[in-house]
């Protein structure tokens, strides 16, 4: 059963907040941090991609940068643009897109619960990059960036969330890139009580994003625990930072494959081989939308085409095998284009659907790539499904958005 605490937040004050939140670290370059924090101090870039406080020549994995993280989240406490709270609380966040809410609840999820993969993993994870954020756990002796859990719907959360959010939020202001966030504290007893025993009914929690910052603080919170003779297991650094949504709350959205070349075929060619496995139809120059599981889109010499894998192509028990990014990956990635690691190979590039089709069109015009591939989103059901059978998604499967934003609460580890 999910084991999770309340714990005392270190955040923004209230008119600090949209100073210091930020977009996570993983999702632009150091570069673009730069402009983003440039002329505020308080930007949360300053602990999260700390490389910006240095010259373009410094590496963000120097050591030196990981030394700037702890000396600007000490500093960032100094000046009160971060204060702990006095108390345990549990807290609700929502974000706002396109007209539409999802709301998580704040907790520190339990280590060893991932260890025993109580918390469960759809993604392979990289060890380089695990250790990169490791270090960033280690020095700052806390978990700065939450990560993106989901749960099976539970009522009785649903309840506290709806009660909650009827309140006057702590934090409430749209970001730069249109996304609204909207924060509440919970600091009612029998409900922080009531929000810890309904998750103790809920068998496994489930990595929605963030699979690398999840094993870092995993990894780092086992390592203090074996560090300590007087270990008992109620310790601080026995939990980690996460936002845990309703999986009903989250929508996955497209994750699209554009490539450099069609491996030597001409473009009548490629379609004559992909009508070997595919109902192929010429949709002209309106953009074509997948519409259903099995349905993709493909742009070509100017003009969309829907592609319908037939039956027989793949199969439907197999919870892997069913998804439509190993359909492709197979059927057209692999066997016509020759693409077989789409981790390495330089043939192949992902364009997230946030970023609209227009994108794929615009990659394909510019002469940069031969052709694109847009697919139809996996389902929250999907994910859970595959995470509950032990199986890893392909690469470049889920695309979450909005991105959780970064710094409006810290979990500390003493």
């Amino acid at each position: 059963m999910a084991k999770v605490k309340p714990f005392k937040g270190v955040r923004p004050p209230k008119s600090m907040v949209e100073e210091v939140a930020s977009r996570p670290y993983d999702v632009l370059s150091s570069a673009e941090a730069v402009v983003e924090a440039e002329g505020n101090p308080k930007s949360l870039y300053h602990i999260i991609k700390p490389e910006i406080d240095f010259g373009a020549d410094v590496d963000e994995h120097d050591a030196r940068v990981y030394v700037k993280a702890a000396e600007n989240f000490k500093k960032f406490q100094d000046n009160g643009w971060l204060v702990q709270d006095e108390k345990d609380h549990y807290y609700i966040y929502a974000q706002t897109m396109d007209g539409r809410t999802q709301y998580g609840i704040v907790i520190a999820a339990n280590v060893d619960d991932y260890m025993t993969e109580k918390i469960k993993k759809h993604e392979l994870t990289r060890r380089d990059k695990e250790e990169d954020r490791m270090k960033h756990v280690r020095v700052n002796n806390a978990n700065v960036e939450p990560v993106f859990f989901a749960f099976p719907d539970n009522e009785a959360l649903e309840e506290i969330i709806r009660n909650v959010v009827k309140g006057e939020p702590e934090y409430d202001f749209v970001a730069p890139d249109g996304f609204g966030h909207h924060f509440w504290l919970v600091d009612d007893a029998a409900t922080i009580e009531k929000i810890t025993s309904e998750f103790e009914k809920i068998p496994h929690l489930y990595i929605a994003d963030g699979h690398h910052r999840t094993a870092a603080a995993a990894l780092v919170g086992n390592e203090k625990a074996k560090q300590n003779p007087d270990h008992k297991g109620d310790e601080e650094y026995n939990y980690f930072l996460a936002v845990a949504f309703p999986a009903s709350h989250l929508k996955i959205i497209d994750y699209n494959r554009v490539v450099k070349d069609l491996n030597g075929l001409s473009p009548d060619e490629f379609l004559e081989k992909l009508s070997k496995d595919f109902i192929v139809e010429d949709k002209g120059k309106n953009i074509y939308r997948p519409d259903r599981l099995h349905n993709f889109s493909l742009y070509l010499g100017g003009k969309w085409y829907s592609l319908t894998a037939k039956d027989g192509r793949f199969d439907d028990n197999d919870p892997i095998g069913v998804l439509d990014v190993t359909i492709s990956s197979d059927l057209i990635l692999r066997d016509i284009l020759g693409i077989t690691d789409l981790r390495s190979d330089k043939r192949i590039d992902f364009v997230g659907g946030i970023r609209g089709l227009e994108e794929l069109q615009k990659r394909v015009d510019s002469g940069e790539m031969a052709t694109a591939l847009a697919l139809y989103p996996v389902s929250m059901k999907q994910l859970m499904n595959i995470a509950d059978t032990g199986n890893i998604m392909p690469p470049k499967t889920t695309w979450f958005e909005p991105k959780l934003r970064s710094g409006l609460v810290i979990h500390k580890l003493d």
